[in-house]
């Protein structure tokens, strides 16, 4: 029982480490210029630690319900990963 007790502590405190570890990050930004058509976004984004990134300014892919919300000028929170070897937005705040 008290094998039982330990195994089962252990699978939960590695479950709780790596959904944190996964946890999104989100990096502040401002959006510099939207390409609706293009699907494209444009940011001047802080360093997005999730890509090993510097802070910058550069061109993001983004879908078309994540550009509907942004505009030029805007402050946002956003999430990025490469996607088919391209960077995209994956969410925004």
């Amino acid at each position: 029982m008290k094998t039982l007790k330990i195994l089962t502590m252990t699978t939960l405190a590695l479950t709780l480490t790596s959904t944190l570890a996964f946890a999104e990050t989100f990096t502040k930004g401002v959006v510099k210029k939207v390409d609706a058509e293009a699907g494209k976004v444009t940011i001047i984004h802080e360093e997005l630690v999730s890509l090993d990134m510097p802070a910058m300014t550069m061109v993001f892919r983004a879908d078309e319900d994540v550009i509907a919300q942004m505009a030029e000028g805007d402050e946002i929170e956003f999430t990025a990963d490469r996607v088919e070897g391209k960077l995209k937005v994956t969410a925004l705040k």
